[in-house]
């Protein structure tokens, strides 16, 4: 899951990145609001984390644009204005939740878990081949038997089993998966693809992740 935080003051934004980052979270950080619409309209994000006052254009402002563009990726406001007006602005002007500073990273959190909870017809639970994973448990399970994966392959074959039946370009695996946005030696891919299908025995399974030459990868089923 890819998260984008748009928070001019680089204390609460990093120390929110951090906290998510050890959760599992990919996170991204723009510190003006010219900055944080332009990140939010290019970039793939599953939720926005949005201040209110910022540099270049507001939260409202971004807020709106965003909407706009209809684009529906949840947005959490995180502001100090308390009153119900100020709510009630900033629900209108697109936002799906509204927390106020200063807040406990731990409501924040479950804030961001409730936003990213599967609407209704779509899945915290998928199946590749004889896979099970569940993410609600965060756990995977084959035949009925846990598989462990470390906490950067389970989001690896997260992203994989999300995108099933699509190419996975590295460049794509390796900002969603390591939040990495740079020319960087893609190679690390290689290696936990690697331990995933040996840990997960796919081939025996039905499942396959196939290895697209000089692209990326796709998760398939027979």
């Amino acid at each position: 899951m890819k998260i984008l935080i748009i928070e001019d003051e680089a204390g609460i934004a990093n120390f929110v990145k951090q906290g998510l980052e050890e959760e599992a979270y990919s996170v991204d950080i723009a510190f003006d609001g010219k900055q944080g619409l332009e990140m939010a309209l290019t970039g793939d994000y599953d939720i926005l984390l949005l201040d209110w006052m910022l540099p270049g254009l507001s939260g409202i402002e971004v807020c709106r644009e965003y909407r706009k563009e209809n684009k529906f990726t949840p947005i959490i406001f995180l502001t100090a204005k308390d009153t119900v007006q100020d709510t009630i602005f900033g629900l209108q002007a697109g936002a799906n939740d509204y927390i106020k500073k200063p807040f406990s990273f731990e409501e924040l959190l479950e804030r961001i878990r409730v936003q990213l909870r599967p609407k209704s017809g779509e899945h915290d639970r998928f199946t590749f081949g004889d896979i099970v994973m569940d993410l609600t448990t965060h756990q995977v399970l084959k035949n009925g038997e846990e598989i462990v994966l470390t906490q950067k392959e389970f989001s690896l074959l997260e992203y994989l089993i999300r995108n099933k039946g699509k190419v996975c370009r590295r460049t794509q695996i390796i900002e969603n998966v390591w939040d990495i946005h740079f020319e960087y030696n893609t190679g690390v891919i290689d290696v936990y693809i690697n331990a995933l299908r040996n840990k997960l025995g796919l081939k025996d399974s039905g499942a396959y992740i196939k290895t697209i030459r000089g692209v990326g990868y796709i998760a398939v089923e027979d």
